[in-house]
C-alpha cells in the first residue's frame, strides 16, 4: 500500500462546487448555464424539458457557430469556458463528459492550466501564460472522455483551468481529477488535518460498493446516505477500513466519526490509528506500527460521534496516515481529524510549484 490513491475515484475533483470550485467565465452559454458543468451530482436527462431558447440540458451548451463560408467547420473556431479550482491542485484525470449531448456535442476539446496566487479576475487570466494539460483531442457523444494529463507537466499545482470546445456544443461535466497541494499559509491552529481541501486524500478502503470513501473528507454534512460512504453488507469474519493520508504531518486532537443519515446501516462499531511514515515509504502493514487514538467504541446510529485523543494519549502524536475501521462494516458521511501541523512537517503541505 502506498501514500497515493490506488483508486481514479479517490482522486479528488478539483473543479467540484461542493469543494469551491466556480465556473467564472464562459464567451457563450446560450442554451445551456456553464455553472452545471462542475455540479457533483450525475448529468440527469429529462426528454419532455423546454425552455424558451429550446431543449434544457443539464450541462453547458453554446450556440451553433456560423464561421466564412466555405471554411472548415470547426478549424479555427471555438468556445470557452474559465475554471477556477476549489484548491491548489497537482492535475492527473480530466474528464470531458458530454452524457445526453448526442447530436449536440463538441467534435474536439482541450484543456489548459494556470497558476495564480491571490484573486486575479477574468481579464487578467486571459492575458496569462497557459499550460496545455490536454491537446485538442477527439471528443464522443454521451461518454465520460478521460484523458491522463502528461507527467511531463511534473508536480506543478494549478489552480485555474481552461476547457476549449471545438467548434460548439454541450459539455455536461467537467471533471478535474488530482491531489490538492495545500498552502501551509492558510493551514493555521487547529485544522481538518483530513480534509480534502487541506489535501487529505483517501489512500485505499476494503469496500466502496455503495460509494466512495472519498465522500468522507468532503465539506459539510452529506444530504443522503449516498454522499457519504457505505460498504456491502459483509458476510464473512472481519472489518472494512479505510486509510486517508493526511494534507501533511499533524498532532491530532479531536475526531469525528459522523454516522449522520445512516439509520440501520450505521456500524456497530469503530476505530481509529495514526502512524507516522517518510515521504515515499510504504505503510506499514503489521497493526503494531499503528497507535490507537480511538480504540473500538461502540457507535450509535445518525450521529455525530466526537473523540478527544487526550482521552487515549498522554501527548497526540505526529501522524501522517490515519486508518478509520468500522465493525462490522455500514455507513459513515464524514470523518474528521481536527489537529495542528507538526512543526517540523508544515512543508511537506506546500504546494509543489515552479515560480
Amino acid at each position: 500500500m502506498t501514500s497515493s490513491p490506488t483508486h481514479l475515484e479517490d482522486l479528488v475533483d478539483l473543479a467540484s462546487r461542493a469543494l469551491g470550485g466556480r465556473v467564472v467565465a464562459a464567451n457563450d452559454e446560450l442554451f445551456a448555464d456553464r455553472r452545471n458543468l462542475n455540479t457533483d451530482r450525475p448529468a440527469s436527462w429529462d426528454p419532455a424539458s423546454f425552455g424558451p431558447d429550446g431543449k434544457v440540458y443539464d450541462g453547458w451548451e453554446t450556440r451553433r457557430r456560423r464561421g466564412r463560408l466555405g471554411a472548415v467547420p470547426g478549424a479555427d473556431e471555438h468556445d470557452t469556458a474559465l475554471v477556477r479550482l476549489a484548491a491548489h491542485g497537482v492535475v492527473r484525470c480530466v474528464v470531458v463528459d458530454t452524457a445526453h449531448f448526442t447530436g449536440n456535442y463538441p467534435a474536439e476539446a482541450s484543456v489548459e492550466a494556470v497558476r495564480v496566487d491571490g484573486h486575479a479576475d477574468v481579464a487578467a487570466l486571459e492575458a496569462m501564460t497557459w499550460t496545455t494539460l490536454v491537446p485538442r483531442s477527439r471528443l464522443a457523444g454521451d461518454t465520460e472522455n478521460r484523458f491522463d494529463v502528461d507527467p511531463g507537466a511534473g508536480e506543478q499545482a494549478w489552480t485555474h483551468v481552461r476547457l476549449r470546445i471545438y467548434p460548439d456544443g454541450g459539455v455536461a461535466r467537467l471533471r478535474v481529477l488530482g491531489e490538492v497541494r495545500p498552502d501551509p499559509r492558510f493551514l493555521e491552529g487547529t485544522v481538518d488535518l483530513a480534509a480534502a481541501v487541506n489535501g487529505g486524500h483517501v489512500v485505499d478502503a476494503s469496500d466502496r460498493f455503495y460509494a466512495s470513501p472519498g465522500n468522507l473528507l468532503r465539506p459539510g454534512t452529506g444530504a443522503t446516505i449516498g454522499e457519504g460512504w457505505e460498504t456491502a453488507r459483509r458476510r464473512v469474519p472481519g472489518n472494512e477500513w479505510v486509510v486517508v493520508a493526511l494534507g501533511a504531518p499533524g498532532r491530532p486532537r479531536v475526531l469525528d466519526v459522523d454516522t449522520t443519515h445512516y439509520l440501520g446501516n450505521a456500524p456497530g462499531a469503530a476505530r481509529v490509528r495514526g502512524v507516522r511514515v517518510d515521504a515515499g515509504a510504504e505503510l506499514p502493514t503489521d497493526d503494531g506500527t499503528w497507535v490507537d487514538l480511538v480504540p473500538l467504541t461502540a457507535l450509535l446510529p445518525d450521529t455525530v460521534h466526537r473523540f478527544r485523543v487526550r482521552d487515549v494519549l498522554a501527548e497526540p502524536p505526529v501522524v501522517t496516515h490515519v486508518r478509520l475501521d468500522i465493525h462490522p462494516d455500514g455507513g459513515v458521511n464524514r470523518f474528521r481529524v481536527w489537529g495542528e501541523l507538526d512543526g517540523d512537517g508544515a512543508p511537506a503541505a506546500a504546494p509543489r510549484t515552479q515560480r
